[in-house]
């Protein structure tokens, strides 16, 4: 009896530590970062119902239709469920329709048939998204990759309408009460190509009792007609009283063929939303066990776990299965259907930093189909694309294909030609194009001649030259590792540029106009003007590739982390600039209080970690440690300002392992804090990396010692290599500093001016 219970009582046990393990969808909630407005921002994220990368996503919207703010946790109405693929609130959404269940009377008028909720009664998860609405109505949502199930449950007694809206662009609608489908189509967004269509197909587990069309600019609605075409043009339907409604959709961008065939392949066994979730659960639990974290807080976790899912959403897929299950893709930059793997909604201005260096260690394969799919949407439209959304937007800053396609390169995921990358980054850099500031190069011509962007000539030139330098350190990167002489030749030279613009009499990079003279009249905490979304205290740093030089321009070791000391120090003090008004990004920084520490947003994000480089390392282990702490939480306030297509997601996930990639570019991932006691990371082959922080806590945030693999490592940085053979890397976490460890030449960071 007693041997019976033991085994009981170890199973239990067992199955208790199953749970713990694998349940990781529990510690995520969607509702992260929606907390977000025009004015100021916690995220500017939305409820996402996904798999991981998917080609469409889901969600609530409160917004009215086209308002990049699609949910806000303010709101207490909702107006729709849609289908949905933004990047942020800044550039809208493309591809959109939704869903919304109306009772008693037919209403389909966007702001009227909106109906309250409470967040009290919201469930947001990575798998499955569920609201009772006010009127007792309750939606629920599960995703596939191209497609969603979902299910309308309507109250007893009440007559039962779904309204179709087709969103802001061009759509239509065909209705087949027989065989209880609808299809159609959707062409929303910016910039697209000629006659792209977004397709779908709907199909329902109830009878319709009666339908119709109607169009959304004047709400005409037309009694019985199964078919529409025009802006805005959508549908409703009817069902019995109190009816719960299942309906699978699933969409294309190739076709209504291809569009039946994705809801087949994806949802045609599930005969309930309930399968559908099972299975988006085990592919989420499976992903996010990737990373497994083990530590005594559970709100850390659920931080951790929130932003890995946020992470995990972007790049997104673009790219179907045919019925001979070969991939091909309708390709947003010249309009036509090509074979192969296509990726997009991303902007390389915020996830080169972080994103793809976490990507590129979980993911190898996914990311070497990426850097082919940048070089075929090059070929495609004549430009590497910067921002990608689905086609090239050209927004922002910076030419860093070059950086991801270098990064692939030398962390040894080889799976394009390096010439042809070379010289696609060469025409990048050396033309401008039609679509924005970062397609092409902007003032390439005085870039070339002047070694600088001149300002007031150029808005944000001191940001460019500054992004042109190390996007030209990672093409000589490339380059010297295929031993091209012509591309070293063309790219070596430019990335010391930044020195052109750094200014010795004040320490920081400033606007220098064509003939040579600074800018008048400086002040570091003015935004704008030569800088992009920030000021000299912000932009200084942005030297990724040669810290080492930056240091000697300001003096030395002592100065360099003097000097990272004052942006913490400093009052948080504003200069609105050429902006005119508290852009949000300045409001996120003051309301952080962090002195001119703006973590909200990306160019400042990596310069925690530049202690390490000045041989103060300890103070990059205190920073990282505070900046996790005070900025990030699992909540609706859960970032400090733009989220931004994983970026900062990816900022938290990598500092939480303990290292992060101040260089893409290089194979250095530069030491940290860890976040956790343990962490095991299961790399593509099944290998395992892990991190071991003995004595890890909020207080013991300071590596005492480091071993590699049973080996006393001083190196303050882990190389890719390291990491993808599996392994373990142990600290032990203390207190206080050591100022002794990682502060010879030998446990430095790479930087080019010191390694070359």
């Amino acid at each position: 009896m007693i041997k019976k219970v033991f085994l009981l009582l170890l199973l239990i046990s067992s199955w208790t530590v199953f749970a713990q393990t694998h349940n990781l969808v529990r510690y995520v909630n969607t509702l992260q970062g929606t907390n977000s407005s025009f004015e100021l921002t916690h995220g500017n994220t939305y409820p996402t119902v996904a798999l991981p990368f998917a080609m469409n996503t889901w969600t609530p919207q409160t917004g009215k239709n086209g308002d990049g703010w699609k949910y806000q946790y303010t709101k207490n109405t909702i107006r729709g469920f849609q289908q949905a693929h933004q990047c942020s609130s800044w550039s809208n959404d493309y591809a959109v329709f939704s869903f919304m269940p109306v009772i008693d009377k037919l209403v389909v008028n966007e702001d009227q048939r909106a109906t309250s909720f409470s967040h009290d009664n919201e469930i947001g998860k990575p798998h499955y998204y569920k609201v009772t609405l006010d009127n007792q109505l309750v939606v629920e949502i599960s995703p596939s990759e191209r497609g969603a199930h979902l299910r309308f449950t309507f109250p007893k007694g009440h007559t039962s309408y779904l309204v179709l809206d087709g969103y802001t662009g061009l759509s239509g609608v065909k209705i087949y009460p027989e065989q209880k489908m609808i299809t159609g189509y959707v062409n929303n967004g910016r910039g697209m190509q000629k006659g792209w269509k977004n397709y779908f197909v709907a199909y329902f587990d109830q009878p319709f009792e009666d339908y119709g069309t109607w169009e959304n600019e004047k709400n005409t609605i037309t009694p019985r007609s199964k078919e529409a075409e025009g802006k805005g043009r959508g549908a409703y339907i009817q069902f019995k009283e109190g009816a719960k409604v299942q309906v699978k959709v699933a969409s294309s961008y190739i076709s209504e063929a291809q569009a039946q065939l994705n809801l087949k392949k994806e949802l045609g066994s599930d005969a309930s939303l309930e399968a559908t979730k099972a299975k988006a659960a085990t592919i989420w639990n499976k992903h996010l066990e990737r990373i497994l974290v083990e530590g005594d807080s559970e709100d850390d976790k659920a931080t951790f776990y929130s932003c890995f899912f946020r992470a995990s959403l972007f790049s997104r897929a673009f790219y179907e299965i045919d019925e001979n299950g070969k991939p091909y893709y309708f390709s947003p930059y010249d309009g036509k259907v090509h074979s192969g793997y296509m990726f997009t909604d991303t902007g390389f201005w915020d996830t080169f930093r972080a994103q793809f260096p976490l990507n590129i260690i979980l993911y190898p394969t996914m990311h070497g189909r990426y850097m082919q799919a940048l070089l075929d949407a090059q070929e495609q439209c004549g430009w590497l694309p910067s921002w990608s959304f689905p086609n090239e937007q050209g927004s922002m800053i910076g030419n860093h294909a070059i950086s991801l396609l270098a990064d692939a390169w030398i962390k040894g995921v080889r799976t394009f030609d390096p010439q042809r990358a070379l010289e696609a980054y060469y025409h990048e850099a050396n033309n401008k194009g039609p679509w924005g500031p970062a397609n092409g190069r902007d003032g390439y011509k005085e870039y070339n001649a002047l070694g600088y962007v001149p300002y007031p000539e150029y808005r944000e030139a001191t940001a460019k030259t500054l992004e042109y330098a190390y996007d030209d350190f990672c093409g000589y990167q490339l380059a010297k590792a295929v031993n091209s002489r012509k591309y070293m030749d063309a790219f070596g030279p430019k990335m010391y540029n930044y020195k052109n613009v750094f200014n010795p009499a004040t320490k920081f990079m400033e606007g220098k106009d064509s003939k040579g003279n600074w800018k008048p009249d400086f002040d570091p905490v003015e935004w704008g003007g030569p800088f992009t979304e920030g000021n000299a205290w912000h932009w200084v740093w942005s030297v990724f590739h040669d810290i080492n030089g930056l240091i000697q321009l300001m003096g030395g070791d002592k100065q360099f982390c003097a000097k990272l000391d004052s942006v913490f120090t400093v009052p948080n003090n504003v200069k609105v600039g050429t902006y005119g008004f508290m852009i949000h990004e300045m409001t996120e920084m003051v309301k952080a209080n962090m002195g001119q520490y703006a973590h909200g947003n990306q160019p400042i994000q990596h310069m925690p970690y530049l202690y390490t480089y000045g041989r103060q390392p300890w103070k990059t282990q205190q920073r990282v440690r505070e900046v996790m702490r005070r900025l990030y939480n699992a909540t609706e306030n859960g970032y400090p300002g733009d989220e931004d297509q994983g970026q900062t997601s990816s900022w938290y996930v990598l500092s939480a392992l303990g290292f992060y990639s101040v260089c893409p570019g290089t194979d250095q991932y530069v030491l940290g804090s860890p976040m956790f006691k343990k962490i095991t990371v299961t790399l593509e082959d099944g290998k395992k990396f892990i991190i071991k922080a003995d004595k890890n806590s909020d207080t013991n945030v300071y590596i005492q010692r480091a071993k590699l693999n049973n080996r006393t490592y001083t190196k303050n940085y882990i190389t890719y290599s390291d990491i993808v053979k599996g392994g373990i890397l142990h600290l032990t976490m203390g207190p206080r500093p050591n100022y002794n460890r990682g502060i010879k030449d030998a446990d430095l960071p790479f930087s080019v001016s010191r390694n070359n």
